[in-house]
């Protein structure tokens, strides 16, 4: 909620809460479904930022995951834009429960549906003064040992800590994602973008949860990254004066015309280590380069230049993976950013 009003101070902002966590699999998912549903049918929002995601390996069945994408398909005909987070564990991520790491590439669902914008983690290089000194580069503290001491303890050993992105092993490569097949094959490849999200260079937020010390305090992770871009999309539907909807379609076609609003990130990569079991393991993810990758996705934004760029390809294309009635629909309407929160949000 801060650092979408951070992005967008003027935006209304409407947190939902669901009383089931999800931790891993289906559980408290069904909850999750049946609020953001609501959110849509009532018109309460224009974007929604998701904080959250499961493994998608941790699902029973790809037929159980595919039963709860009716928000977002919902979300798609009423023209609300979804955002998630990518994840925080790099390459890996946790298996049901949350108590160990995949030893393997895996990805998190929703960040993976074709019909959400999944957002990535970037690290920004800059000097007292707030001024770049470098190119952004892909987020990845994993070897980073004073991020490490901080975070667990004062033990500097490597963990997962990094940007998610891979490749779906539910979605097919949606048809906005053609021109990059080269990279992604025959599957849906996360992340679209990516947004600061590092933790050698966290942001604070004000923390007042019943039954915790209450103050500022630091945050990081993708977490971060998906309620900054909500704040900018928020900001191109009040320049458009209407919703924009599924913008995948638009950041692909963005980007393969060269646009300015989007800025490519080349250095960096998501491999990450830890041990389990009394073993060390190295899940290798995927580098930067110049173009699509699936540690940065397409890059980052510059935003001055990215709404008025977003809003012109936006205003010509309504396709995205799949056609749901409706697509054509525009209509106006305040513009309105919700997180989900479902008791497990946050960063590290």
């Amino acid at each position: 909620m801060e650092w979408s009003h951070a992005i967008a101070p003027g935006a209304n902002i409407l947190v939902v809460e669901t009383p089931k966590n999800e931790d891993e699999g289906t559980s408290g998912f069904p909850q999750i479904v049946e609020a953001e549903n609501y959110v849509v049918n009532h018109n309460l929002g224009d974007v929604i930022s998701q904080s959250f995601g499961a493994t998608e390996e941790t699902f029973p069945s790809a037929q159980s995951l595919l039963r709860l994408r009716s928000a977002y398909i919902n979300a798609y005909k009423h023209h609300v834009t979804v955002l998630a987070a990518s994840s925080d564990a790099g390459a890996t991520d946790y298996v049901a429960h949350g108590s160990d790491f995949y030893t393997y590439p895996v990805v998190d669902w929703p960040g993976t549906d074709p019909l959400v914008t999944n957002l990535g983690g970037a690290m920004l290089h800059l000097n007292s003064a707030g001024e770049r000194i470098a190119p952004d580069s892909v987020w990845n503290d994993t070897y980073n040992k004073a991020v490490q001491r901080y975070f667990d303890a004062g033990n500097p050993a490597p963990t997962p800590t990094a940007g998610g992105g891979g490749l779906s092993i539910i979605f097919a490569r949606p048809s906005y994602q053609d021109a990059e097949r080269a990279v992604v094959g025959a599957h849906r490849g996360v992340p679209d973008l990516s947004m600061s999200a590092a933790c050698a260079g966290e942001v604070d937020i004000y923390q007042s949860f019943p039954g915790t010390p209450h103050g500022w305090s630091l945050i990081c992770g993708t977490s971060e990254a998906s309620p900054e871009f909500a704040g900018i999309v928020a900001i191109a539907d009040q320049y458009a004066e209407r919703r924009l909807g599924l913008v995948n379609p638009a950041l692909y076609a963005m980007a393969a015309a060269g646009a300015a609003g989007i800025v490519d990130v080349t250095r960096g990569d998501n491999t990450v280590s830890f041990k389990q079991d009394g073993h060390w393991y190295k899940v290798v993810g995927f580098d930067a380069g110049p173009g699509y990758d699936l540690a940065s996705g397409l890059g980052t934004v510059d935003a001055a230049e990215f709404v008025p760029e977003l809003v012109a390809a936006s205003s010509h294309r309504t396709g995205g993976q799949t056609s749901p009635s409706g697509a054509s629909e525009q209509r106006q309407a305040t513009w309105r950013t919700v997180p989900v929160d479902n008791g497990g949000v946050g960063g590290r």
